[in-house]
């Protein structure tokens, strides 16, 4: 099974960590609701450069993650996208959508 994880790094700033799969997918997905949800900052800023790898699953936690930030009124920034989440981006046409920072 692969390890994953999405963590607290500080206020208002979640790391996810780890390979992002079908395996990971589900647990990574309700803990970072939970994290957005109950977070009492304004904003939420995903860190992913510590994502090793990612299949679609990971495009599909970042937009559920801008859905759950949404419906908690925060906004959501996404910081450190690895290139193979950029790539699995691009060619679903998913680029301009996703919140990165510049």
């Amino acid at each position: 099974m692969s390890e994953a994880r999405i963590e607290q790094a500080a206020p208002g700033e979640l790391r996810l960590v780890g390979v992002l799969d079908y395996s990971t997918g589900p647990q990574l997905r309700e803990e970072g609701r939970r994290l957005i949800q109950t977070s009492s900052a304004a904003s939420v800023l995903l860190d992913c450069s510590a994502v090793e790898k990612t299949s679609s699953v990971g495009l599909a936690l970042l937009l559920a993650f801008m859905r759950d930030s949404s419906a908690s009124g925060k906004s959501l920034t996404v910081r450190g996208v690895p290139e193979d989440m950029r790539q699995i981006a691009d060619v679903s046409g998913l680029t301009e959508l996703l919140p990165l920072e510049a």
